[in-house]
């Protein structure tokens, strides 16, 4: 299997996304300014207008075929991911796994900092041999036949670490979706994984509601209110994502609309910042869009929706846990003590969900220094 084969997009595909972009059959606009009744128009309009005339795909292209890019099969499962060798010898393994609605692009300047810190000012010896797979069902990672049958994911990533990569010690980061299976490695492979590192952390199995602090009873409502005003996206795809899948595979707009809308109320700020541009949110939307796997990446919420193995009991690997300002929800670090052997808790100046391509500095340095005793 070469993974930039599946790179290169026919022209043929190139121009039938430009055609449907300039085909759109849009809604009637609200009289209703800002995003909160979702994705304005009048932003959607201008990106689309650069998705189907200035954005330069080719280009963008070029670059993906460009990252160390690999392939293996895996207990009958493809999986994709990327190489980035350290700058020494000898340096610990790191997995780091994405979330939705991402690939393993969000996390390609993080890698190229943990792999090669003296570039941007780092130590040499700090650096990291970082791997970074595709989900399945995102990306070059197909999907499982089906749904929440074959080998789980966290073993996928152990498979890949220990039996293809030859490493009996490794650490791994994650957040959103791979902050799950982050913890589901680290409560599987206690043996392998030396520490994890987690941008959010699982609920506990079970909570007397009589030993909550005030602190976690706080948290706790906080979560209830976000759930009713932003969680309508996640009942969708853990209970009907098969009937939202056929629009977001069919409108390139609706696509668009639909992770635009979770870029600009999970990040830090008013706005975009600045490391999600244009082009980054266009590219991002077009792996999508080509590989076909929006769809495919609504599954993992099904799956731990009615799946409750993917609840582990507690990790107990050391854990460092990184909060970001702009991020969904913060936990304090009692609640995550819960579920996890907390050895570090950082609440970061600035960033958000992305924290990855938001803060790339910020989050390498804390999983630098988590690592650091670790090694």
């Amino acid at each position: 299997m070469t993974p930039s084969a599946h790179l290169r997009v026919p022209d043929a595909e190139l121009e039938d996304l430009q055609r449907r972009l300039r085909a759109t059959r849009w809604s009637e606009p609200w009289a209703l300014p800002g995003w909160d009744a979702g994705t304005p128009q009048g932003e959607l309009r201008r990106l689309v207008a650069l998705w189907a005339s200035d954005y330069d795909w080719r280009h963008h292209e070029r670059a993906l075929e460009a990252l160390p890019s690999r392939a293996v099969d895996i207990d009958g499962t493809p999986v994709h991911y990327l190489h980035f060798a350290a700058e020494v010898p000898g340096a610990l393994p790191l997995v780091l796994t994405h979330g939705w609605p991402s690939s393993v692009l969000e996390l390609t300047a993080l890698a190229r900092r943990l792999a090669t810190p003296s570039r941007y000012g780092g130590r040499a010896e700090d650096a990291f041999e970082i791997v970074v797979p595709s989900l399945p069902g995102f990306g070059w990672s197909p999907a499982r036949p089906r749904v929440a049958a074959g080998t789980p994911t966290h073993e996928l990533w152990h498979r890949l670490m220990y039996d293809e990569l030859g490493h009996d010690r490794y650490g791994a980061h994650g957040g959103d979706l791979g902050a799950g299976v982050t913890s589901n490695l680290g409560g599987a492979h206690p043996e392998a994984v030396v520490g994890i590192h987690l941008l959010a952390v699982r609920e506990p199995l079970e909570v007397d509601p009589e030993t909550l602090t005030a602190e976690e009873r706080t948290f706790r409502e906080s979560v209830a209110a976000w759930s009713a005003g932003e969680g309508g996206y996640l009942h969708q795809q853990a209970t009907r994502p098969v009937t939202l899948s056929y629009g977001l595979s069919d409108s390139p707009v609706g696509l668009l609309a639909w992770i635009l809308e979770k870029y600009r109320a999970w990040t830090d700020g008013e706005g975009l910042p600045a490391s999600l541009s244009d082009d980054f949110v266009l590219t991002q939307a077009s792996l999508y869009w080509f590989t076909n796997t929006i769809g495919t990446s609504l599954r993992p919420y099904y799956e731990a929706a009615f799946n409750r193995s993917f609840a582990a009991p507690r990790v107990r690997v050391p854990t460092a846990v990184a909060l970001f300002p702009g991020d969904l929800v913060q936990p304090p670090r009692s609640w995550a003590e819960r579920s996890y052997e907390v050895a570090r808790y950082t609440r970061m100046p600035r960033g958000g969900h992305f924290a990855a391509i938001e803060e790339p500095e910020l989050l390498a340095a804390d999983i630098t220094a988590f690592f650091g005793p670790l090694r």
